[in-house]
This record gives C-alpha cells, sequence and structure tokens, in this order.
C-alpha cells in the first residue's frame, strides 16, 4: 500500500510527525476505556491536533534551517494547547489524561531531542494554560503553583536530556569521523607500500631480466666449447673404461647446463609483465611445475617437494603467471616454516583434486603448522611472523586477492597429522561462461 503524502515528505521530522497525525485519531478508542462515554469535542481535539501535524509535515520539507528550527518550537507550544484541550474536554481536573501534564516537556525532549528550545516551548504553553485556570475558577493559586512548579522541573530535566543527547551525538560523530579518517590513512598507507612493493619488484624483474641476458650469451659459448671439446675428445683412440667414464662426464655437464638454461627461461618468463596478460584456459600441471621448478632452488636444501596434481585435472580459467605468482610464494612460506621449526626430514607436497564444480590445489608441509593466535590475522596485510629481512607481510593478502579475482578462494588450515595446510580452490572452466 502506497501513502503518496508520505512520499512528498522526505526529512525525518516531518514523516515522523507524519506518522502521529495518523495514531492521534484512533486513540479515540481509549476513551472507551477511561470515560463514561465517547466525546465528539475530544475527537476533534485529536483530529485538530492531526491536522496540525501534517500542515507541520508539509512545511518542514519547503523551510529553511532556521525556519524548521521556529517551526519545531512552535508545534511543540501547539502541541501542549491541543493536548490540554484534550484534558479540558475530558473533564478537567478529573480528565484521565491530566497524569500525563507533567510529564509533557519531557515526552518533546524526548520527540525532539536535537532542539533543546522544544521542551522549553512545551513547558510555557503547558504554563500560560494552566494559569489561565485561575482566573476561570477551574482551578485554585495553590493547585496551579503545584503543577507549574512540577512543569518546571521537567521542563529543566528536558533542556538537560537534550543537550546531554546532542553531546553524546556530537562526541559519537567525531569519533566515527576519527575511525573513518585514520582507517582511510591505513588504506592509503597500505596502498602506498603495496606500490612500492610493486615498483621494487617491477625494478628486480627488469634486473633479472638483464643478467639473465648476460647468463645467456656466455651459456651459449660454454655449450658450444663443451660440445667442441666432447667431440674432440671422444674422437681420439681411448679406452672403453675411460671412454665411459669422459661420456658420463659430458652427459653431467650438458645436464647441468641444461638445468641453468631452464632456470634462466623460467626466470624470464616470470619475470614479464602479468598486467600484460590477459586470462584464458590453461592446464594446472604445467602451472603447478613451473612454480615447483622456480622453488625448488630454494626448498632444495630445506624440504623434499613432490607433485601430485593429476594431468586430466579439469582446466580452469585464470592467468597462469599469477598462479604460479600464488603458488610459488606458498612454497616459499612452507620452506621458510619448515627451515624455522628446524624439520630435519622436511616434506612439501602439492595435490591436486576436484571436488563439485571446482578444482582444488593443496599445499602441504609436515611443520608445526598455524599457531592458535596466528589464524585471524593471517590474511592481514603487513602481518607476518618473520623476520624483516624475510617478508614484508604482503604475500599471502596478495595471494588471496589474486586468487579471488579468478573465482577463486585460498584458505588457510592445519593438517590432523600435523603441520599446515593451505586449499586454493577454482571453478572448473566453462566455456560458455568465459564466452559471456
Amino acid at each position: 500500500m502506497k501513502f503518496p503524502l508520505f512520499d512528498r515528505v522526505s526529512t525525518a521530522p516531518g514523516r515522523k510527525s507524519l506518522v502521529f497525525a495518523a495514531v492521534l485519531p484512533l486513540l479515540t478508542l481509549l476513551d472507551v476505556f477511561t470515560l463514561p462515554a465517547m466525546r465528539l469535542d475530544a475527537f476533534l481535539a485529536r483530529a485538530s491536533w492531526a491536522l496540525e501535524l501534517v500542515a507541520l509535515a508539509l512545511l518542514f520539507e519547503h523551510a529553511a534551517e532556521k525556519q524548521r528550527r521556529w517551526l519545531i518550537l512552535g508545534h511543540c507550544a501547539l502541541g501542549s494547547f491541543f493536548y490540554l484541550s484534550l484534558v479540558y474536554t475530558t473533564g478537567g481536573l478529573e480528565s484521565p489524561y491530566v497524569h500525563l501534564v507533567p510529564t509533557l516537556p519531557l515526552l518533546t525532549a524526548f520527540t525532539y531531542p536535537e532542539e533543546s528550545g522544544s521542551a522549553v516551548a512545551c513547558g510555557i504553553g503547558c504554563a500560560l494554560v494552566m494559569m489561565a485556570q485561575v482566573p476561570m475558577g477551574t482551578a485554585s493559586f495553590a493547585q496551579t503553583a503545584g503543577w507549574l512548579s512540577i512543569l518546571g522541573s521537567a521542563t529543566f530535566f528536558g533542556v538537560f536530556g537534550s543537550n546531554q543527547f546532542r553531546k553524546a551525538a556530537a562526541a559519537q560523530n567525531e569519533s566515527r569521523l576519527e575511525r573513518a579518517r585514520r582507517e582511510t590513512l591505513e588504506k592509503l598507507a597500505r596502498a602506498e607500500l603495496k606500490r612500492t612493493q610493486s615498483e621494487r619488484l617491477a625494478t628486480v624483474g627488469r634486473l633479472a631480466a638483464g643478467v639473465m641476458h648476460e647468463i645467456n650469451n656466455p651459456l651459449a659459448f660454454v655449450r658450444a666449447n663443451i660440445h667442441f671439446i666432447e667431440t674432440e675428445v671422444l674422437a681420439q683412440p681411448l679406452s672403453a673404461e675411460l671412454r665411459q667414464e669422459l661420456e658420463e662426464v659430458f652427459a653431467e655437464t650438458n645436464a647441468g647446463m641444461d638445468r641453468i638454461q631452464q632456470i634462466i627461461t623460467d626466470l624470464k618468463g616470470f619475470s614479464q609483465s602479468m598486467d600484460a596478460e590477459a586470462a584464458s584456459e590453461c592446464e594446472l600441471l604445467g602451472v603447478v611445475e613451473d612454480a615447483a621448478r622456480l622453488a625448488s632452488i630454494r626448498l632444495k636444501s630445506v624440504a623434499t617437494l613432490k607433485v601430485e596434481v593429476p594431468a586430466a585435472l579439469p582446466r580452469v580459467f585464470i592467468t597462469p603467471r599469477r598462479l604460479a605468482q600464488v603458488l610459488l610464494n606458498l612454497l616459499v612460506n612452507a620452506g621458510d616454516a619448515l627451515e624455522g621449526a628446524r624439520v630435519s626430514q622436511g616434506e612439501i607436497r602439492v595435490r591436486g583434486e576436484v571436488r563439485g564444480e571446482r578444482v582444488v590445489l593443496l599445499v602441504e608441509d609436515n611443520g608445526p603448522g598455524f599457531p592458535p593466535d596466528v589464524f585471524p590475522r593471517l590474511f592481514e596485510s603487513f602481518f607476518t611472523t618473520k623476520g624483516p629481512e624475510k617478508g614484508t607481510g604482503l604475500g599471502l593478502s596478495i595471494s588471496r586477492d589474486l586468487v579471488e579475482r579468478f573465482g577463486g578462494s585460498l584458505v588457510a588450515e592445519n593438517r590432523q597429522e600435523g603441520g599446515a595446510r593451505l586449499r586454493i580452490e577454482l571453478p572448473i572452466h566453462a566455456p560458455e561462461k568465459a564466452g559471456a
């Protein structure tokens, strides 16, 4: 059900007035329980009060700020007049509603706490009407003095309460603004640090690319020279035993150079700008193997790395280099944990499986696991349990952001058999969704 008049009023005091205006005529039903018979003049008093409230709501909507204050003060004074007229029409001092008269300033202050003058206006209006009872002969001077003293006390406490409310509201707003300011400064600081870190990584990437280019050239000379030496040496008349030993030496040397070449190739691809690379459908096994090759350099003396990712896993729609960055970070973190705990036979395992409509990658280790007090802050920016020389506390935070960009999730947990587990879940690639 729509109320056109209610839709025309947008201010809080105006809508509050319309609600009161709708309720006031219905309160005539109270006369059935409090009066011997319903009175028409009491209903007319309530209806007049309701019309005044409607007029207040409409005037308040188009009034200026200063005019609104005077409208509220005038309404509070008129409200006291209408209520006392209701008391008069229902029996005067014998009315069941007369007992609420001393509370009118307090009720007004409660209704309009933002305007301290509302209680004063209501109190003055009530006092004028009560003093008019003396010459009319409906109340004695002593009765009127008693009522006026009670009204004065109620007005005082109404003004005091309004002032306290405004002070509390101002303090709360100031606290809220200060908190918002601090949060904004913290976000700016985090963004600045991330930007600095990104620039530093980009610089390192460019330097690494230049170093790798410089390594490639002498590596090509060494490979060519080794091949020449191998050809010349093996062409000489040699004993079978010496020839076999030399062939093994040259094979190991070539394998070492191949290993160097593969590391250079992986680093070159990983150091390229990942922002320019678009997401694509890819197989997880290749991404995991790339990350594992890079991580093996760090994990070589710390733990045994095992990759158990089936080649038949469903494809996912991601940026391969970004996922490789996430996996590399998780593997290096696992290695740091094992090294810090001095685990003698460290083991890191990367497993892949399908759970419903998602592909899951599990990075597990047999280290000490995550302490309980670390869990709530594990993915917070700049939170780290490592020393300043090993990390900035951005690795897991950035990793989770990267995974979530592709509709996935990154969750940390402890294994029942001991050690930590980080679970990456990615949605299975649906060609029709990717096209859309």
